[in-house]
């Protein structure tokens, strides 16, 4: 069989496939990459957790929007508006950052920050089931734990990494149940062995009793 006959036959089948197959294959969203954890781990770890925290809550969906009253996508342009970092970010990582963050991805039971956690869909519905890393990887209920004692409620992006790989951008959004939170640029870099948090930038805050967000 030549190879012309062979691509068309390929293209045939592919036509042929349920409608209701191929939908279902587009709706679900593609996993977080692995090699993304590590650096959401260093953030959460070094910027959110205190020692009283006992639960992390998490949106399941990556974001794509910086402020959640702008619906634009990330670009050049809001990165020129926003002025992030003073403009000291490599253009690369930048352009990196844009690209994987060009649609939602589905986070895994991957983290690694040393408590437990639990993820929440858009709506606010949460799985009420919960990872404990270490010895015993299974699922289970959360119980009884105080809003102090939580993160409520954490966004990721997509990570963005330069081309040599050393330095990485992720943001971050921490929603509260009394409608405040801030969201962040987090700029990381790889150094002895493991990434660290170089720098942050402050995209948005929601303050108490108002109700549109502010810049800083």
């Amino acid at each position: 069989m030549n190879e012309w006959v062979r691509r068309w036959m390929v293209v045939l089948g592919l036509c042929l496939l349920p409608t209701a197959s191929l939908a279902g294959a587009a709706g679900e969203p593609e996993a977080v990459p692995a090699e993304d954890y590590p650096l959401m781990d260093e953030v959460v770890s070094s910027k959110f957790l205190s020692s009283q925290t006992r639960v992390v809550v998490m949106e399941r969906s990556t974001t794509t929007r910086l402020n959640p009253e702008d619906e634009r996508l990330p670009s050049l342009a809001l990165f020129e508006e926003g002025g992030f970092f003073e403009f000291r970010l490599p253009p690369d990582l930048v352009r990196n950052f844009i690209f994987n963050n060009q649609r939602p991805y589905k986070l895994e039971s991957r983290f690694a920050f040393g408590v437990r956690y639990r993820f929440v869909s858009g709506d606010g519905s949460e799985e009420l089931e919960t990872r404990r890393l270490g010895p015993d990887t299974g699922l289970y209920p959360v119980q009884n734990v105080e809003p102090s004692d939580s993160v409520d409620r954490l966004i990721f992006s997509r990570v963005g990494r330069t081309v040599k790989g050393d330095q990485a951008l992720v943001y971050v959004a921490n929603l509260r149940p009394d409608s405040t939170g801030a969201g962040f640029l987090f700029w990381l870099r790889w150094g002895n062995g493991k990434w660290w948090v170089f720098d942050s930038d402050v995209v948005w805050v929601a303050r108490p009793n108002r109700g549109t967000l502010e810049s800083p």
